[in-house]
């Protein structure tokens, strides 16, 4: 009886208060900063065409708030430790409602030179505390839950997903019902609330600075693809942003609040599927890289169908469109979720100290290339938009996601994952 006992099961260990409270501050910040975020994707660029900005001129405004974020991001990742990781959070949130505000009064000022001037300055310092906040965000929630860090941050998606669903119909009705204002207006005020929550919520974690730098993770073959998967992920998200809502309103005749509800298709698979996947690839680590291999293909295949691209001769259909925006999504989920994880455990493998040092500084890098991506994309997408058509700037976004998918197959082909070390002749000969 007493042998029966001993050897039953422990029950899994319950969450310690640090993290649950960690689990709400992130939670927190992720909604929150990514509603502000979507928030600009039904209406913005309709209203800055009437402000008298070009199609590229509203695809560099988009990019100047990443070029800004990449920036931000390698250097909070850097310093993480230096500044703090709580203050760094809390700041970049303070930011982000400053610059949400503002953003919202831009309405009223001059059409041309002024306005596109005020929107870059603007976005330049939001993106600045956006990548402030998020860095620390990544970092605090790999070191506390160090063990299943992709079941975590599969979860915490969640809330960034119900950020991305919530920010494109808030958006487009608060702009249809109430002009450009009320939606930054409110939305701020949010962000403003998130502050003094995070800095009673959010736990002090202190570390020691490393000497580690980005251009030895960068020395990693397989690092340097996972980053080259998250550029094309965020470089299509980026396109969307800036392209989706006028083609939608061109083609289909839709208001900006319909449009607003079509991006649903996008946000909301991602929302439900993160969880599931977060899972799976913390439960089957070797899963994570043939995960990222599948969920870049079907992205290049589904950005071929968004218009669809013209050599195909089908016809653009609104259903067509919000079917592939939902596989869009699902991919999205299966290729990100497995890259964070995926690269802490090859810094891992090269000697990096395990503290929050490396996890800032691989936080750091994921923010960059995301940010670079989200750079490219509207910028690239703006211009083929603009000189051929939305239907040949989605194809070429998927031929982009397609090559990283293609590149990061042979790799793992090439070099399969370390088998588990075969059993000595005693234990073989015992074993028979």
């Amino acid at each position: 009886m007493e042998q029966t006992e001993s050897a039953a099961p422990a029950p899994p260990p319950r969450m310690t208060r640090q993290q649950i409270l960690t689990l709400i501050s992130i939670a927190s910040v992720n909604f929150s900063s990514m509603i502000c975020y979507s928030i600009l994707g039904p209406f913005f660029p309709y209203e800055a065409m009437k402000k008298g900005a070009s199609q590229t001129v509203i695809g560099l405004i988009f990019g100047c708030y990443a070029v800004c974020n990449l920036i931000g991001s390698l250097i909070m990742g850097k310093y993480i430790v230096h500044i703090g990781a709580k203050f760094m959070l809390v700041a970049g949130l303070f930011v982000s409602a400053c610059c949400t505000i503002l953003f919202g009064l831009l309405d009223r000022a001059p059409a041309g030179a002024p306005f596109i001037a005020l929107c870059f300055v603007v976005r330049s310092v939001d993106a600045l505390g956006f990548a402030a906040a998020m860095t620390s965000s990544f970092a605090l929630t790999a070191k506390i839950f160090p063990n299943n860090v992709a079941t975590v941050l599969g979860s915490l998606e969640m809330f960034t997903g119900l950020g991305l669903i919530l920010g494109p119909p808030v958006g487009g009705w608060f702009y249809d019902s109430f002009g450009y204002e009320v939606p930054f207006m409110f939305l701020g005020s949010l962000l403003f609330v998130m502050v003094p929550f995070n800095i009673y919520v959010l736990p002090n974690i202190e570390s020691e600075p490393s000497k580690d730098s980005y251009f030895r993770l960068l020395t990693k073959v397989n690092i340097v693809l996972i980053c080259f998967v998250i550029f094309t992920l965020s470089s299509g998200l980026g396109f969307l942003d800036t392209t989706l809502s006028l083609f939608a309103i061109e083609r289909f005749k839709l208001s900006s609040g319909y449009v607003g509800l079509i991006m649903l298709g996008l946000s909301l698979p991602y929302c439900l599927s993160s969880p599931l996947l977060g899972y799976f690839t913390d439960k089957y680590p070797a899963s994570r890289r043939w995960l990222m291999v599948a969920g870049g293909t079907a992205t290049a295949v589904s950005f071929c169908m968004l218009g669809p691209v013209p050599v195909l001769h089908i016809p653009s259909q609104l259903w067509l469109l919000i079917l592939m925006l939902g596989v869009i999504g699902f991919s999205l989920g299966m290729t990100t979720i497995p890259t964070f994880p995926e690269i802490i455990s090859c810094a891992y493998e090269q000697g990096y100290d395990e503290g929050l040092s490396t996890l800032g500084m691989v936080s750091g890098l994921f923010g960059a290339f995301w940010s670079l991506g989200m750079f490219y994309g509207p910028i690239v997408g703006g211009l083929v938009t603009q000189h051929l058509s939305f239907e040949w700037a989605a194809a070429v976004q998927g031929g982009t996601a397609l090559l990283a998918a293609f590149l990061l197959a042979v790799y793992y082909l090439s070099h399969p994952p370390p088998q588990p070390r075969v059993a000595d002749e005693n234990t073989r000969l015992i074993a028979e």
